[in-house]
């Protein structure tokens, strides 16, 4: 069985070829049924923290194997960029980009959306007392048997996402800007970029930068095809990882200063519905509902979101542009924001 997880041995490929480019790490080591998994977070670029990063994130939901194969395939970019690319060199002398390809290894060996220990790991962060999830998708206590459980109460994070948090933390927290994206698949019948918060229908606080971000976007690809959106405007969680990094992030001294320092959480969320109505066989598949099955479907997901990637670091080894607007534009951006996503 353990030969049937070709990601990670994508990733050591990978993490090879990058030895002299990239900071490697082990976050945790994952132990189950006697197989012990690493997850691995990988550090490309300047060494100063404090410098604009990019942070992208795979395979948190076991199931959600497409997760790490886009993350991989932006990887693989990056390595051969690296052996000609002069102006990806430069870029990366003043910002970083993080990864972290596979959050869940034992979830993604057993073909399950929790880890071994059946805990959704997207649920498993300090539940917020304002926070009000849609039942049982949201986040259940009730058993492990069941999708979407969250964890004991009381209970630690699970080794997996703690070490995510971490990392995160570390690596993101100083930076002037930090933007992450969280690749998913699952929901919907197209692609979706999500930002915070997954708790509530309220508001996010960063809505003006977020939206100078959307804007920047549909100039720079008018052809997009993604929806930028609130996540609860499709369901609410309790215990979202990113809403919990994002109030850490706040309330953190890093961010003692409003606006010194910006942390923009984002989650692509594939359209998995398209591949299930084109090939509807997919269906009576345990990965047919999250992964595209057809090897020519397969290599457009990898292909397809490569340059929204680039975008995104690009703009954030550029932020003064956009994410740091002054308070008069910051207040007119939040409004044209509330307008569009939350009137």
């Amino acid at each position: 069985m353990i030969e049937s997880l070709r990601e990670l041995a994508q990733i050591d490929t990978l993490l090879e070829r990058l030895s002299d480019h990239a900071r490697v790490e082990t976050l945790t080591t994952v132990e189950h049924r006697g197989h012990r998994f690493p997850v691995h977070g990988v550090v490309l670029g300047a060494t100063d923290r404090r410098l604009p990063t990019l942070a992208v994130v795979g395979g948190v939901h076991g199931l959600e194997r497409i997760g790490t194969r886009v993350v991989l395939a932006y990887l693989h970019t990056l390595v051969e960029l690296l052996g000609w690319d002069d102006v990806l060199t430069r870029a990366l002398e003043r910002s970083r980009l993080v990864f972290v390809p596979l959050v869940n290894p034992a979830g993604m060996l057993l073909r399950t959306r929790a880890n071994g220990a059946g805990v959704d790991l997207m649920r498993n962060a300090p539940p917020h007392p304002d926070g009000k999830a849609s039942p049982l998708v949201g986040g259940q206590r009730l058993s492990s048997k069941l999708p979407w459980f969250m964890g004991d109460p009381g209970a630690a994070m699970e080794p997996e996402a703690a070490a995510l948090c971490a990392f995160v933390e570390r690596e993101c927290f100083e930076s002037r800007l930090a933007v992450s994206v969280d690749v998913h698949s699952g929901f919907g019948f197209e692609d979706r970029i999500w930002f915070p918060y997954a708790r509530t229908r309220k508001p996010f606080p960063n809505l003006a930068e977020v939206y100078a971000l959307e804007r920047l976007l549909d100039v720079t690809l008018p052809n997009h095809v993604y929806r930028l959106e609130p996540q609860a405007r499709n369901y609410t969680v309790h215990g979202d990882l990113w809403d919990h990094l994002h109030d850490r992030h706040a309330n953190s001294s890093a961010s003692s200063i409003a606006g010194e320092r910006v942390f923009l959480p984002l989650t692509l969320e594939l359209g998995s519905w398209l591949w299930l109505r084109k090939n509807p066989r997919q269906a009576f598949s345990v990965l047919g509902g999250f992964n595209p099955m057809k090897p020519h479907r397969l290599r457009r997901t990898l292909r397809r979101h490569l340059p929204l990637f680039d975008f995104l670091h690009r703009a954030t080894a550029s932020p003064e542009r956009w994410a740091f607007p002054d308070p008069d534009a910051r207040e007119r951006l939040a409004a044209a924001a509330f307008e569009r996503w939350y009137a």
